[in-house]
């Protein structure tokens, strides 16, 4: 998955798991950014009577990195705050919840947003925002996009909108082929186990996560408050991630857990799929705990990625009469410079007409966005590779299908962009396959993620 149960430790503290990272000019408020991290991994809709909330003892935060030092220099902050209205009950709700005030709701969570610049916080709310409830059904949340999703859309000064609640899982992948050792449907008869073709499954279908989402203006995140206009400035370029942060010691108590000392990092993300397919298992704890920074260590990792090395060997046949898939760097002992520049610095000036996402030598594992290349008037899934610079790599839309993306990457598809290369067409049928020329549902305007699933209705057996 993009970033689901990714590393051992973490796969045990979905609250703090950080699934997926998005990051892209608004399609409907062109001079704004959207910045949405989410969190707790495949939420099954019908978990109750204790149903998924963001975590009150987690810190939540949403990086910008904007001279190229793979540093935060600017922040969002979202710390939460769950309130019982009636102890004395089992139930979430004691009836219909027709509004986020409503009194039947018995378990709400609040949160509020802090913007860090140079060491200075300022709080971006005047007082407690509201979370919307789980999607429970028809009886306990009727009308929920217009009662409760809706509503759960919050302003700040500056301009910037808010949203902090349960969405519908976007991210696609057919999972269950994937870590049966790459048995990539519908090539089943191409591997070296082969079975007869089936079709793809998204297993993450139907389920939900928790969502944080903020839409500030581009003047917001430049260096000097500028608007990136230019494609070729490189002021225009940031860097950007998640993290979820826990304090350093927990003391357990029969009437509660107690936490002090500082906040320590336990989980973050910026490009999809990084340390779930490129670190080693030995490295991803690790990977979770230090700053993009201090990413050069993983380098290594990129330069001669171990996905690479597998295609040949679980598909012999596809690659057996391929001397271009042969000759791919990572596999002859050459540096993967294509996979350093997507997933490490940025592409820079040069490569691609007319775009950039450079943003310096530093390698880092950023989402890197060009924010004066602005939304396609018809965008591909596919994104950079398929001719659309407003999509992945190029930040990350809600929609992009980065995992056939990196597949591609991965079987060549993008090393000629670097080095006098020509990749094999088989290269472009390389597919997750997972929802066919469909994403899912999503919203035309913010938070952009489509409304979670009901647990009444939802079914994720299929």
């Amino acid at each position: 998955m993009s970033s689901h149960r990714e590393a051992p430790e973490i796969a045990k503290d979905p609250v703090a798991d950080s699934t997926d990272f998005y990051a892209f000019v608004s399609p409907d408020a062109s001079d704004k950014v959207t910045l949405i991290a989410n969190y707790i991994p495949l939420e099954g809709p019908a978990g109750g009577p204790n149903f998924y909330e963001f975590g009150d003892d987690v810190l939540y935060e949403i990086h910008i990195d904007n001279n190229g030092d793979a540093l935060a220099d600017i922040t969002y902050q979202f710390r939460f705050q769950t309130v019982v209205m009636n102890p004395d009950t089992f139930l979430y709700n004691t009836g219909p919840i027709g509004s986020l005030t409503d009194s039947s709701w018995n378990r709400r969570q609040f949160y509020t947003v802090t913007r860090v610049q140079n060491g200075v916080s300022t709080v971006l709310n005047d007082h407690p925002l509201r979370c919307p409830p789980c999607n429970i059904g028809p009886r306990s949340t009727p009308m929920y996009a217009d009662n409760l999703g809706t509503p759960a859309v919050h302003s700040l000064s500056g301009g910037r909108k808010v949203f902090a609640g349960q969405r519908a899982e976007a991210f696609y992948v057919d999972l269950g082929s994937i870590f049966d050792l790459g048995d990539l449907r519908p090539f089943q008869g191409l591997h070296l186990i082969p079975s007869a073709p089936t079709s793809p499954v998204n297993a993450t279908e139907g389920y939900n996560v928790h969502t944080i989402a903020i839409q500030v203006p581009k003047t917001d995140l430049t260096r000097d408050g500028s608007n990136p206009t230019l494609v070729s400035d490189s002021r225009s370029t940031i860097g950007a991630w998640t993290s979820a942060s826990r304090r350093r010691a927990r003391v357990i108590q029969n009437d509660g857990n107690v936490e002090a000392g500082p906040f320590v990092q336990v989980s973050r993300l910026g490009n999809p799929l990084f340390n779930e397919v490129i670190v080693p298992m030995g490295d991803k704890d690790r990977w979770n705990a230090v700053a993009p920074s201090q990413d050069s260590q993983f380098a290594k990792y990129v330069q001669q990625p171990e996905l690479a090395k597998l295609l040949p060997v679980l598909y012999p046949g596809l690659v057996e009469g391929v001397p271009a898939f042969k000759n791919l760097a990572g596999l002859n002992g050459t540096p993967r410079a294509d996979l350093m520049a997507i997933l490490m610095t940025g592409i820079p000036g040069g490569i691609v007409d007319g775009f950039q996402n450079f943003t310096g030598t530093t390698p880092a594992d950023m989402l890197r966005l060009n924010m004066a290349i602005t939304p396609a008037g018809s965008p591909n899934k596919f994104g950079l590779v398929a001719g659309d610079p407003a999509g992945f790599p190029n930040g990350r839309r809600v929609f992009d299908d980065v995992v056939t993306v990196e597949l591609r990457a991965i079987a060549g598809l993008t090393y000629a962009l670097v080095a006098n290369y020509t990749p094999d067409p088989a290269a472009t049928l390389v597919t997750d396959g997972s929802i066919g020329d469909d994403p899912p549902t999503l919203l035309g305007s913010f938070p952009y993620m489509g409304t979670p699933y009901s647990g009444y209705d939802s079914d994720t057996t299929n």
